[in-house]
C-alpha cells in the first residue's frame, strides 16, 4: 500500500513542534505493516540541503505563480518529495515566519501550493506513482483532501490528522478565487469558515476519516471549550473522527544510547542519572543537585500554561525546588523567566530558542518535566519524559491525561503510578502538584518506582502504527501485512 504524508515539517530535516517528530517517525513505524509511506514536504533550504540522490520526477509551469520541480529522493533515512520552488519555500530559519516574527504573507499561497501538488500526486502526476491514500497533517495540508473532493474523480482516500486545532489556518475570502477550486466548494460543506476560508476545516470537512493525536483530545474538541468553532462539524461526523495516540522514535530517544547524555542509563541502572543532573545543574549555573530540579522545554505561551507557571515559581522555589527552563515564544513570559533567573540566581535558569541536545539533557538530568497546558492534542515531551525517569507533572486535559498515571494514593498502593496530574488548570492546583511531586521526592524509594514504571511504560509507534495500518486498510479495502512480531 502507497500512503503520502503531507506535512509542512518533518523531524530530522525541520522541525519547529512535535508535528515534525510524528512526520518523521511514523514512515518507519508503518513499513512493517506493508506500507510504503513518501512524505511530501516543501523545499526549504534545509530540506535541499539534506537531500540525497534525488531525481526531478516531474516539472510544474506554474505551481501559484511560480515554476517548480518535484525531486523524489531519500534525507535521512525518509523517502521524501520535495516542492523545489525558492520563491516559496526558498526562506531560511521558521517556515512559518519571518525575521520580524510574523507570518509570512503569502503563507495562504505556499501552503495551498503543498496541498496542491498532494492532490496533483493522488491524480497521477508522477507516471508510474499514485499514492492509495494521502495522509495530511494539521492546517498547512488542509487544502489536500478539498482538492481531492472537488477535483476529478479519483479512488485515492485522504485522511486528515488534527495535532492542534488552536491553528485554523484561516484567511479572507478573497483568496478563494485564486485556489484553483470551484465555485461551489466556497460552502458549509467545502472551504469556508466564517465567511473566510479555514484550511484546517477544509480539510476536517472533506477528508474521509478524521484523527487527532490521542483519545482525549478527540472527545475534547468535540465541546464549545475545545473545538474552535468546529465542535458542530465533528459531532456531525463522529463516526469518523477518532484519536490515535501519538509515540514516539525509541532509538532517537533512548537513554541507553543517547549521545547528547553525559552518563547513559535505563531502568536497571537509574542512579547513574545523577551524572546527568550533575551536569545540568553547572551548564545553568544551579548552586548545587541537592533537591528535586524540574526541567520546562515548551513554546513559552499561554496556550502551555507557562504564564500559571510563572505565578507560582516564587513558591515552588521556597518549597526547595529549582528549575531549568528552555523554550521561546511570547515576550511577556520569556520576560517573565529572565526575571525569575535573575531574582533566583543559582534556583532558576533559563536559556531561551530551542536546542535539540539540550533537551536530551534535560530530560536525562532532571528529576520532574512541568507541562501545565490549557489544552494538549497529545504532547510529546511527557513521553520523552517517562522513556528518560524525568517524572511528568501534567495538567489533566488531552494526550497529557492519556499517557500519564496519576500519583494518587489508590495508583501508588497498585504500583501503576508514572507521574502527577493535576486539574483545574490554574495556579492553586499547579503549586500543589509541585508540592505533591516535592513530597513524593524526598521518598526516595517511592520515586524510583515512579520513574522506573515510566521508563518501562510502550512509548514506541508500535501499537498507533497498527492503528493507522487498519485505518487505511479499511478506507481503501486493501489488505495490509500482519507485522513480523505478530
Amino acid at each position: 500500500m502507497e500512503v503520502l504524508s503531507v506535512a509542512s515539517e518533518v523531524y530530522p530535516l525541520i522541525k519547529t513542534g512535535g508535528l515534525a517528530d510524528v512526520a518523521g517517525a511514523l514512515p518507519g513505524a508503518l513499513s512493517g505493516y506493508g506500507i510504503t509511506m513518501r512524505t511530501l514536504i516543501p523545499g526549504y533550504p534545509a530540506v535541499l540541503e539534506k537531500l540525497d540522490g534525488g531525481r526531478v520526477a516531474a516539472e510544474i509551469d506554474n505551481l501559484f505563480g511560480f515554476p517548480a520541480k518535484l525531486i523524489a529522493g531519500r534525507a535521512d533515512s525518509l523517502d521524501v518529495i520535495v516542492i523545489d520552488c525558492p520563491p516559496l519555500y526558498g526562506r531560511p530559519g521558521n517556515p512559518y515566519v519571518g525575521p520580524e516574527g510574523g507570518d509570512w504573507p503569502d503563507n495562504w499561497q505556499r501552503f495551498a501550493g503543498l496541498s496542491w501538488v498532494a492532490a496533483q500526486l493522488g491524480f497521477g502526476m508522477i507516471e508510474g506513482y499514485r499514492p492509495n491514500v494521502i495522509h495530511a497533517h494539521d492546517w498547512q495540508a488542509g487544502l489536500a483532501p478539498a482538492y481531492i473532493r472537488f477535483g476529478p474523480e479519483s479512488a485515492v482516500k485522504t485522511v486528515m490528522t488534527v495535532h492542534n486545532m488552536a491553528f485554523l489556518g484561516f484567511f479572507g475570502s478573497d483568496i478563494f478565487s485564486q485556489l484553483r477550486l470551484p465555485p461551489h466548494a466556497f460552502g458549509i460543506e467545502g472551504v469556508e469558515f466564517y465567511g473566510g476560508i479555514s484550511f484546517l476545516k477544509s480539510g476536517m470537512q472533506c477528508a474521509d476519516y478524521v484523527t487527532t493525536v490521542s483519545p482525549t483530545y478527540a472527545d475534547e474538541i468535540r465541546t464549545p471549550a475545545f473545538g474552535m468553532g468546529l465542535e458542530g462539524l465533528l459531532n456531525a461526523r463522529a463516526d469518523t473522527v477518532s484519536g490515535v495516540l501519538n509515540g514516539i522514535d525509541t532509538k532517537a530517544w533512548n537513554p541507553a544510547t543517547d549521545p547528547a547524555l553525559v552518563q547513559t542509563y535505563s531502568a536497571n541502572t537509574i542512579h547513574k542519572r545523577h551524572a546527568n543532573k550533575a551536569a545540568l545543574v553547572e551548564t545553568f549555573g544551579l548552586d548545587g543537585e541537592e533537591g528535586p530540579l524540574f526541567c520546562v522545554v515548551s513554546r513559552l505561551t499561554q496556550q502551555k500554561g507557562m504564564d500559571l507557571l510563572l505565578q507560582v515559581l516564587d513558591g515552588a522555589v521556597e518549597l526547595g525546588a529549582k528549575f531549568v527552563v528552555l523554550g521561546s515564544g511570547e515576550k511577556a513570559i520569556e520576560d517573565g523567566f529572565h526575571h525569575a533567573a535573575e531574582r533566583h540566581k543559582g534556583k532558576v535558569g533559563f536559556t531561551s530558542g530551542y536546542n535539540e541536545p539540550l533537551s536530551h539533557q534535560m530530560q536525562g538530568g532532571s528529576d520532574a518535566i512541568v507541562i501545565p497546558s490549557r489544552f494538549e492534542p497529545c504532547g510529546l515531551t511527557q513521553i520523552y519524559g517517562l522513556r528518560y525517569g524525568c517524572v511528568p507533572v501534567v495538567s489533566r486535559v488531552g494526550g497529557l491525561a492519556d499517557t500519564v498515571i496519576d500519583a494518587n494514593q489508590a495508583a501508588l498502593a497498585a504500583g501503576v503510578a508514572t507521574g502527577i496530574q493535576f486539574k483545574p488548570n490554574d495556579g492553586h492546583a499547579l503549586y500543589e502538584a509541585i508540592r505533591r511531586a516535592v513530597r513524593l521526592y524526598a521518598d526516595e524509594d517511592v520515586w524510583r518506582k515512579i520513574q522506573r514504571r515510566g521508563m518501562k511504560s510502550d512509548v514506541s509507534w508500535e501499537t498507533s502504527a497498527e492503528r493507522y495500518a487498519d485505518l487505511y486498510a479499511n478506507l481503501t479495502g486493501l489488505s495490509r501485512y500482519d507485522h513480523p512480531d505478530n
